[in-house]
């Protein structure tokens, strides 16, 4: 595999690159979301939250071009266990208020 400019990529496979990718968004996220909750400036905030949003698409694009090709299995959950999980959220969120 080549990158945009014609060298190698190493010896990786394409699936071993988007695994990467996607590891390294997942951290992103989890840093972005670190940061808009410790943020006490609106603007700073703000501009996390957009790059949050932006890298949530990269990292669901990734997982879903993955999934896809059969690198990423999952499985649906039961139609009740997924009720289960709203009603408890929904519980939680009520406590909260």
């Amino acid at each position: 595999m080549q990158n945009l400019t014609g060298g190698n990529v190493g010896n990786l496979t394409e699936q071993e690159l988007m695994d990467d990718i996607l590891a390294t968004e997942k951290q992103v996220i989890s840093a972005y979301s670190t940061g808009i909750t410790e943020s006490s400036c609106p603007n700073l905030r703000d501009t996390l939250v957009n790059n949050f949003k932006t890298s949530q698409n990269i990292q669901y694009r990734v997982f879903d071009a993955m999934k896809q090709k059969g690198w990423y299995k999952t499985e649906d959950a039961p139609t009740n266990k997924v009720q289960e999980a709203k009603q408890k959220a929904t519980q939680l969120s009520s406590g909260l208020k």
